[in-house]
């Protein structure tokens, strides 16, 4: 064969597997892979991955040939951004479901204890208020008269009576004022009268500083102030006597010798009669109403007794009839009556006389309440 011919032959075929990559022309052999030897220095070659059909690349610079040329690796990004975006979702939903389910807990959580709070405290306070008031007061509300501070209101006197007020001797009048209205000062006898230069009110020696003695025929403004009072005192009978639903209906027949009075509303269709002590027992917040249709009258030398806290400013008497205190007792309360209040020789009370008639004292210690 001529040598010619194959020497050509043998030089391509050395050239074109020493060179690999490139042909003798310089262009990439198709199908052939840079990286047939898996122990080849990768960077001797020029590429990065052994197992990458990679285009040429500069030797020592793997920067400078394209990376990712392959199908494969556009196979490997999506597959990595599914997966990428599949583990977010999941990663989110999950947090976002743990998120939820947390909050709601949470909020069932606060919702039920809230409610079940209110529950208890509505379930307490009813519970309180069938025995008590908000303010741990057993028994009625009081009857509203006024403060003691204010002229024109019930509250202010001590005794208050529509046709007059009587002193025998002595009797000594504290914590508040005594009025008459709309009779005149002429109606107060036994006091000794000294009318102050406003013409006003006037000062006794029966009636302990600071409190005053006021009339219908003082000047201004005391006529329209004792109107006013005489208006809060017939307000409060009328209230006193409304109350309806006693918690004792005609107790012992109206016989109160001997008994412990608890809190409460107390009716009465007949007289009441005190003839030996009583005691009257509850807190110092606590309330009585008493209701008499006939008259009220207490036993010479007894006694009314507050126990645990009771007062009498709390302790209302509305009487019908007329009120009797004999000589030498002692009574407790506010009394609000109908017609007239007489306390007999040396008798005591501790409270209010409030009378729609006359109120007649005799050597009698009155003290408000």
């Amino acid at each position: 064969m001529n040598r010619t011919f194959w020497y050509p032959l043998v030089v391509v075929t050395l050239a074109l597997v020493g060179c690999g990559e490139r042909s003798v022309f310089g262009f990439p052999e198709p199908g052939v892979d840079g990286s047939v030897d898996a122990g080849r220095d990768a960077g001797d070659a020029g590429q990065v991955d052994a197992g990458r059909d990679s285009g040429p690349l500069d030797a020592g610079d793997d920067d400078a040939g394209p990376s990712d040329a392959g199908p494969d690796d556009a196979g490997t990004d999506a597959g990595m951004d599914s997966g990428m975006d599949a583990g977010m979702d999941a990663g989110m939903d999950a947090g976002m479901d743990a998120g939820t389910d947390a909050g709601m807990d949470a909020g069932m959580d606060a919702g039920m204890d809230a409610g079940m709070d209110a529950g208890m405290d509505a379930g307490m306070d009813a519970g309180m208020d069938a025995g008590m008031d908000d303010a741990g007061r057993r028994g009625p509300p009081p009857v509203e008269l006024g403060p003691i501070s204010d002229l024109a209101q019930a509250g202010a006197y001590v005794l208050i009576g529509k046709t007059g007020v009587t002193n025998v001797t002595g009797s000594m009048i504290s914590g508040g004022h005594l009025g008459v209205s709309p009779v005149t000062a002429t109606s107060i006898t036994g006091f000794a009268l000294v009318l102050d230069a406003s013409g006003q009110f006037s000062t006794s020696s029966s009636v302990v500083p600071p409190a005053k003695v006021y009339a219908a025929d003082y000047a201004v403004p005391t006529p329209s102030n004792l109107t006013a009072a005489i208006s809060s005192m017939e307000r409060g009978y009328t209230d006193a006597a409304g109350r309806s639903t006693p918690d004792f209906l005609n107790l012992a027949t109206g016989n109160l010798g001997g008994l412990t009075l608890a809190p409460g509303l107390y009716t009465w269709g007949t007289t009441v009669t005190i003839p030996a002590n009583v005691t009257i027992s509850g807190g110092v917040n606590d309330t009585w109403i008493f209701q008499v249709t006939g008259d009220l009258d207490q036993s010479t030398a007894t006694r009314i007794t507050l126990a645990g806290g009771a007062q009498a400013k709390n302790i209302f008497w509305q009487v019908t009839g007329a009120v009797t205190i004999h000589a030498d007792a002692h009574f407790e309360g506010i009394i609000l009556c109908q017609t007239g209040i007489t306390l007999q020789t040396g008798a005591s009370m501790r409270g209010r006389a409030l009378a729609q008639s006359l109120i007649a004292l005799d050597n009698n210690a009155v003290t408000a309440p």
